[in-house]
């Protein structure tokens, strides 16, 4: 068992440490109080293959391997502690690898080539009012075949990059029932690649977040849209099953952007204690500081080697390897489940050690902290979807070997 990096994963890191500390970092307050995230950076992560880089190079991606994806991701969880410029990355690099692997082949020529170069966003729209990860049950929204298309109606909520969508253009893959027969179960729901951006009879929502502030959180009501035959993604009542595909994915990104961002405040936290002094000796001497410090990292570097495990298993089920879609979710949930966790415990005990200065906006940690909530409350699924995915596991197959 080799721990160890290959040269080209040593290089590609430093590669996008390198472009995310001098053009992302010192813009995260920015980013974070506009509420946008600035073009150049967009456009400076399009030339760095930074968008839908799993995508196959035929429509501009980088055919990244998991791994390599991973590693940027926690790359940009460092600089951007906000974690709004991770989100944009997870979300088209995850339903990117979605869409380039189901989509039709014009609808891919129309889109993936502007999402790659970013100049169109690719999102994901599966939650409603009624709920997000209960998709059997909270799922209303329906699309009935009509003429050369399909007319969908129904409401999608607390979807991101709502804005950048209508702006830039692109699409969001929809999720709506296909199929009416209670007995159809899974098998009752259908993709689909649902443009924003001057659609009739699409009328947009949006929320304003605690955190995550520079990308759009929001939603749309559908009444009669209609979207071609070509704007099916995937097989015909499989896009439970597609969707799973895309939340295991996103779910190792955000496992790795989230250790990023927990290792850039332990790192300020770090620099603080050992430079600032109480009762005449550095906070660092003090074991009450210095201890919970140990417990940290030992809980970060654990998570950092799920999130690995969890790449790793991906590369091996879409690589070379043969591992099921099952190992894949039970890594992913693992992955989701402990990072953002860990994450959030490891951004409060710094901010104690910061102290009154952690409650102004004058540090930096307040940024992490209430960007990173937005990954265990929701998603991709909240910690007890993420328990409820591993115990299901567990108990169908026993403790893997």
């Amino acid at each position: 068992m080799d721990f160890s990096w290959s040269e080209e994963q040593r290089l590609w890191r430093q590669t996008v440490r390198d472009f995310a500390q001098k053009e992302i970092a010192p813009r995260v307050r920015e980013i974070d109080t506009k509420g946008r995230i600035p073009p150049e950076i967009v456009q400076g992560m399009a030339d760095l293959g930074l968008l839908a880089p799993v995508c196959s190079e035929e429509y501009g991606g980088a055919a990244m391997d998991w791994t390599l994806a991973t590693i940027a991701a926690e790359e940009l969880g460092r600089a951007d502690i906000s974690l709004a410029v991770p989100v944009l990355y997870l979300v088209e690099a995850a339903w990117g690898f979605i869409f380039d692997r189901y989509g039709t082949a014009e609808l891919k020529a129309q889109i993936l080539p502007r999402v790659t170069a970013g100049k169109a966003f690719l999102g994901i729209a599966t939650t409603e009012p009624e709920g997000g990860s209960d998709i059997l049950g909270a799922c209303r929204t329906k699309a009935v075949r009509q003429g050369d298309g399909w007319v969908l109606n129904g409401e999608k909520m607390y979807i991101s990059g709502v804005r950048e969508s209508l702006e830039m253009g692109g699409i969001h893959l929809l999720l709506a029932r296909t199929e009416s027969d209670p007995a159809a179960g899974h098998r009752a729901f259908t993709f689909f690649g649902l443009p924003l951006q001057g659609t009739p009879g699409l009328t947009p929502t949006f929320f304003e977040d605690m955190g995550r502030m520079g990308i759009s959180t929001g939603g749309f009501a559908l009444e009669q849209v209609h979207v071609p035959a070509a704007h099916q993604v995937g097989e015909l009542n499989r896009g439970f099953y597609h969707a799973m595909e895309g939340f295991s994915a996103a779910r190792v990104l955000i496992g790795a952007t989230c250790v990023g961002a927990a290792e850039a405040v332990l790192e300020l936290g770090m620099e603080h204690i050992k430079e600032r002094h109480a009762f005449g000796r550095p906070l660092a001497a003090f074991e009450g500081i210095s201890f919970p410090l140990a417990d940290h990292y030992a809980r970060l570097e654990s998570t950092r080697l799920l999130v690995y495990k969890a790449a790793w298993t991906m590369d091996q089920k879409y690589g070379p390897g043969t591992r099921s879609h099952s190992d894949i979710a039970l890594a992913a949930a693992l992955a989701k489940l402990r990072a953002p966790r860990v994450g959030f415990e490891i951004m409060n005990e710094v901010a104690d050690w910061f102290g009154a200065m952690a409650y102004t906006k004058e540090c930096p940690v307040e940024m992490g902290i209430r960007g990173i909530r937005s990954y265990s409350i929701g998603a991709e699924g909240t910690m007890n979807v993420q328990r409820m995915i591993i115990a299901r596991e567990l108990l169908e197959r026993g403790v893997p070997s």
